[in-house]
């Protein structure tokens, strides 16, 4: 391409490094291009909320009419902040590389509070403009304040330590761009699974005039196309909801092992607790369209559930399902005792590591007063073992999400290996983790607690039975039977495991938490005549 390109662009700090990137890949492939700073709406207005703000595009309409004039040759967009449709006449070109679209909590760290879910204080003030953070981080902790908070990222980042805020809501994708040094503060990094991003969070938008064939061609270099499948099916599920940056809705697709995986959230307002959906296919092929489709009003929801596990008032998945008026038989099918009631000091002696794979183990191993080596780290099996570790006032340095016990093993296994590992547990565990390890690493098992499974367990006749443990299915079918159209909830592949030694049909959630067991609870649709 002999001409000099004209690459329009805002002028914040995080636009001119995604400007500057979109120049620098361009001269790789011997084509010229400077850069035209744009002021938006946006830009301008910084004293009201996004929701306030007429329309949408508030971020790239003056970009796209100086495209359009003819001022500038391409605009380089955050692919979030561009409205569903292209305005008549230009197009995408090219999308970019996707960065990691997690979200970063950045905390005073006189606000922490290692006790609390996310480890900021109770009744923490948190800046984010976001309704969809909002919606997230409230369904979490109720308790916190959220506040408006504007600017480009190092302004925000500055309201922060001037303590403006105790905490405030950023994506990873900016501060990793802009290579700024957080050390100052407390980071939580929360996954694309945790706090679902934005549609296209993280990757760029180039657009152009739809009738520059040269340009578009040129642009080809630049394109990936795995990342923009994945984000089209994003952009259509905030299309078909009709929404703009306003909207609570968090939309995540990407693909693993050749599954698309997509993760939902959607609430009406930031201060309603939001749903989530999980769903997987082969293809994105219709994919966006069944998500919305979870999401209508007029499906037919189950009208009870059955958990084998007590839940708290607070509880994420009571919370979930009491919003759809979903009654809730929350009840455990076992009981746990401890087996000791004091700790030999000598088993702790040179520990590099101690593993939890329950909220029991971690309970009953801190009961006894353990005094613990100063290095010694912690790896926990699900976000319910992690929060009661941090309780016990400890972070864990792994936390394994999977539901896979092989998968967790393995990658406890990479950290872990070599060392040595104490593993609090129950008695008869499967030990499932220490198989994974090698056999330089020098493994201790404790057991803390014993189950014992209650007898003459009293059936259900709710339209979902979900079930925490391979132990609570074998108290439930001591005595009953599935009744027809009943439909299994199994959190983990343990669990899994029984009901597939029982030839029983369940469905396994993305996650082993409280979030993943209500995700698939909202994904299930009524058998019954009840509902």
């Amino acid at each position: 391409m002999d001409r000099k390109l004209i690459i329009g662009t805002r002028g914040s700090e995080l636009a001119l490094w995604q400007a500057n990137f979109v120049k620098d890949s361009l001269a790789a492939i011997n084509i010229t291009a400077e850069l035209k700073i744009i002021k938006t709406q946006g830009d301008r207005i910084l004293n009201l909320s996004f929701d306030k703000l007429e329309g949408k595009g508030f971020f790239t309409k003056e970009l796209e009419e100086e495209l359009l004039a003819g001022s500038i040759d391409l605009a380089v967009h955050s692919h979030k902040d561009l409205p569903t449709e292209n305005p008549p006449g230009l197009i995408i070109a090219a999308v970019s590389e996707r960065e990691d679209p997690s979200e970063l909590l950045l905390i005073l760290k006189d606000c922490v509070d290692v006790h609390q879910k996310l480890s900021v204080k109770y009744g923490a003030i948190v800046g984010t403009s976001s309704n969809r953070r909002k919606a997230q981080l409230l369904a979490y902790r109720p308790d916190l304040e959220i506040e408006e908070l504007r600017g480009n990222v190092p302004t925000r980042i500055g309201k922060l330590r001037d303590e403006k805020y105790d905490a405030i809501m950023l994506a990873k994708a900016g501060v990793s761009r802009l290579n700024i040094d957080l050390s100052e503060f407390h980071v939580e990094e929360l996954t694309p699974a945790e706090l679902i991003p934005a549609p296209a969070q993280g990757a760029l938008a180039i657009q152009i005039r739809e009738a520059d064939q040269e340009l578009f061609e040129a642009m080809q270099a630049l394109h990936h196309a795995d990342v923009a499948e994945e984000l089209a099916v994003e952009r259509t599920v905030l299309k078909l909801f009709g929404g703009g940056c306003h909207l609570p809705l968090g939309c995540y697709c990407r693909k693993e092992d050749d599954v698309y995986q997509v993760f939902t959230s959607k609430a009406n307002e930031g201060d309603e607790f939001p749903d989530r959906v999980f769903l997987k296919s082969d293809t994105t092929e219709g994919l966006a369209q069944k998500v919305v489709a979870m999401f209508d009003t007029n499906r037919k929801l189950a009208q009870s559930v059955f958990i084998t596990r007590d839940l708290s008032e607070q509880s994420y998945f009571r919370k979930a399902l009491e919003k759809h008026g979903i009654n809730i038989d929350a009840r455990s099918l076992i009981r746990t005792v401890p087996v000791i009631n004091k700790l030999d000091p000598y088993i702790l002696r040179d520990i590099n590591w101690i593993f939890f794979s329950s909220k029991n183990a971690v309970e009953y191993f801190f009961a006894l007063k353990p005094q613990l080596p100063s290095k010694v780290k912690f790896g926990v099996m699900g976000s319910g073992s992690e929060d009661t570790l941090r309780r016990n006032g400890y972070f864990a340095a792994y936390v394994g999400e999977s539901g896979d016990t092989a998968e967790v093993a393995a990658d406890f296994a990479a950290l872990a290996n070599g060392t040595k590992v104490l593993f609090p547990g129950a008695e008869g565990s499967l030990r499932s983790i220490q198989q994974g390890l090698s056999a330089e690493t020098k493994i201790i098992d404790l057991t803390v607690y014993e189950t014992v499974i209650e007898e003459d367990v009293e059936g259900t006749g709710a339209d979902v039975l979900v079930f925490t443990s391979p132990s609570n299915v074998e108290a439930y079918f001591q005595d009953n039977l599935l009744e027809p159209n009943q439909q299994v909830i199994a959190i983990g592949k343990s669990t899994g495991k029984k009901f597939d030694e029982m030839g029983t049909r369940y469905t396994l959630p993305f996650s082993p938490d409280e979030v993943g067991l209500a995700e698939a609870v909202f994904g299930t649709t009524c058998l019954t005549n009840r509902c």
